[in-house]
């Protein structure tokens, strides 16, 4: 989790994500750093995340989306 908040805090460091949970409801990311996060996550954790994993609950909080990229990594 804390590398995952290192790569949040370096797109947008002006949010607590440690207790954020509407990170894409609550507009507190837009669609570039969504993009910017994907990029840097599939090259952080070596995996791809396909579009239709690219949905707000995945994104709205970090734990949501360490939970993805776990169950992604299990996927490859």
């Amino acid at each position: 989790m804390e590398r995952l908040i290192e790569i949040l805090e370096d797109i947008h460091p002006d949010i607590d994500y440690a207790t954020c949970t509407d990170l894409i409801d609550g507009h507190r990311l837009d669609s570039l750093s969504i993009i910017s996060l994907v990029a840097e996550l599939e090259d952080e954790y070596d995996i791809t995340i396909p579009a239709v994993e690219i949905i707000p609950a995945n994104f709205n909080s970090a734990a949501a989306i360490l939970k993805m990229v776990e169950r992604l990594q299990e996927d490859e």
